[in-house]
């Protein structure tokens, strides 16, 4: 019990850490006016399609919209990682705000209803950079790693949160109005989304990528790819996400069956069913806000994908409705533990310049795999029947899960870092600027080198070839014999080779026997001159020390 007192206080302490971030506040804040205001619309769009061309019309609306989504995600997440994220985020609101007041105007107008149409597929499409936009922005707002996990639940629940309130609040206002004013109202909201976006006050560094300049967009594109699949812990990631989402649309329709033919309900029983996951989803959120800190993301990441899954399997064994609410509420802690805790370490082990990029992809995909499910449920209840459908669906999942757990314990592994290493690199006058994840990265890079006393760490004339952080005992440093300095913890050395490209200009030898924290020059290179504050501080520190030996 004491565990999880500490865990609650702990958990306690990250949410207050979110709450006195002014800037992560308001970037919340025009999230939930963002997701609320989507859905508002999106329910009016279907009110409008289904006055004008009945079910067959919502289906092709919605089917242009996820679809243009899909594709256009990769090319919109490229801007993330290309210019300031937050005003990618705010020209998105904008674009979307001006896209539905034309859509008002259209159908007060009684325009053609193809052109409300295509406005909804080109709102989809203005809407597609602002996710990846805000996952990438969110690492450099935190200031501690445990923040983060606590941004990505708050995050999780308003988007629970809005999947009941945008609907609730279109459905109001459609029958209090009109199409056309519903349509003004929820361009307000987005407008007001974009606003709250222009006081965040910090303005973080794009991290530089090596794949922007000369190669052109294809290398972008190709550069979250890579960053996917070159790295196995990133495409398990996604690859479960992925896994998730199509089940995800198979329960979409199956929801609808398993109400109406399997419990022999009705339409009531569709929302009741629905409300369910939502509900769950919200609870998952506190579940997952205790969790997120312990350092075991992915572990829960596969806990939560496995709680997605397997109680639809269980549906297929009893018809009751209270047993079904029951485990759909499961399955909507599952899908807020798998999405915060899934989230939360993709920006962790996902290089910074990158992350826009593979949000994208992953944001593709997801739309893809959900029409997939949707689309592959009707054959699946046709050849299996309800029962049938409802085991195979909640059978998938676990049978990818339980065989990953091993890897899913290494990346924990992987991302696991030594606290003195990284209160050493955080003092580091040139890395202090950097946001917390990229710091963290440096800290899981470094790695520990013994000297011996009287042992020579660095030769003059030598090559460069690392950074050093003095992390226990005492070092000389020397030119032409003439003794400079003498470090001690917290003191570094070794910058000047790597950033001007030249031979090592002073010679160190361990004092003591020591122990060092070495950084290897590739990554060294990237995490100070791929931050401009980080690349000026560094320059003023290697123009001091070569003023004081001239």
């Amino acid at each position: 019990m004491s565990a999880l007192a500490n865990r609650l206080r702990a958990a306690r302490g990250d949410f207050a850490g979110v709450a006195r971030n002014a800037d992560l506040r308001q970037l919340e804040l025009a999230w939930a006016f963002s997701i609320v205001s989507t859905w508002a619309y999106s329910i009016a769009v279907v009110v409008f399609a289904y006055a004008e061309g009945g079910a067959t019309a919502v289906g092709v609306v919605g089917l242009l919209r996820w679809v243009a989504a899909g594709i256009v995600s990769p090319f919109a997440a490229l801007l993330a990682d290309r210019y300031d994220r937050r005003a990618v985020m705010i020209a998105s609101d904008l674009v979307r705000a001006l896209l539905i007041a034309v859509a008002a105007v259209a159908v007060s107008a009684d325009v053609p209803a193809a052109i409300t149409y295509l406005l909804a597929m080109l709102v989809s499409i203005a809407g597609t950079p602002f996710r990846p936009a805000e996952a990438a922005l969110t690492p450099q707002l935190v200031r501690t790693p445990q923040e983060l996990g606590a941004a990505n639940v708050v995050a999780s629940a308003i988007e629970s949160v809005g999947i009941f309130v945008g609907p609730a609040l279109g459905g109001l206002f459609l029958a209090a109005t009109s199409v056309a004013t519903t349509f003004v109202v929820t361009a307000v909201g987005v407008a007001v989304s974009a606003l709250l976006l222009l006081r965040i006050r910090s303005r973080p560094e794009v991290e530089a990528d090596e794949t922007q300049s000369e190669a052109g967009v294809r290398a972008d594109l190709l550069a979250g790819l890579h960053a996917i699949f070159g790295d196995r812990s990133i495409a398990l990631l996604v690859g479960l996400f992925a896994a998730q989402t199509f089940v995800d649309g198979l329960l979409g329709v199956l929801i609808a069956v398993v109400a109406l033919d399997y419990l022999s309900g009705g339409a009531a029983t569709v929302g009741w069913l629905n409300a369910a996951t939502g509900v769950g989803g919200i609870l998952g959120a506190g579940i997952a806000g205790v969790l997120v800190g312990r350092g075991r993301l992915a572990a829960d990441f596969g806990l939560g994908v496995l709680l997605f899954g397997l109680p639809l399997a269980l549906l297929a064994s009893w018809k009751s409705e209270a047993f079904a609410l029951a485990l759909l509420g499961v399955v909507g802690v599952g899908n807020t533990l798998a999405d915060v805790s899934g989230m939360t370490l993709l920006q962790r082990v996902t290089p910074g310049a990158l992350v826009g990029r593979v949000f994208g992809v992953l944001e593709s995909v997801l739309l893809l795999t959900v029409a997939l499910g949707a689309v592959a449920a009707p054959a699946l209840v046709s050849l299996l029947g309800t029962r049938g459908a409802l085991v195979a669906a909640g059978v998938l999942l676990p049978v990818l899960v339980l065989p990953s757990f091993a890897v899913l314990r290494r990346i924990d592994e992987r991302t696991d870092v030594r606290e003195p290493g990284l209160e050493l690199l955080r003092h580091v006058p040139f890395f202090a600027s950097l946001p917390e994840l990229a710091l963290e990265r440096l800290a899981r890079d470094a790695v520990q080198v013994a000297a011996q006393a009287g042992e020579i760490v660095v030769q003059e004339g030598e090559p460069g070839d690392r950074f050093y952080v003095v992390e226990t005992g005492e070092l000389d440093v020397t030119l032409n014999r003439r003794e400079l300095s003498t470090l001690r913890i917290g003191d570094y050395f070794g910058e000047i080779a790597l950033l001007r490209d030249v031979p090592r200009t002073a010679t160190v030898h361990a004092r003591t026997d020591s122990t060092l924290l070495a950084l290897e020059r590739a990554d060294f290179l990237n995490a100070v001159t791929g931050y401009a504050p980080s690349l000026s501080s560094a320059e003023a520190v290697v123009g001091l020390r070569l003023g004081a030996r001239a």
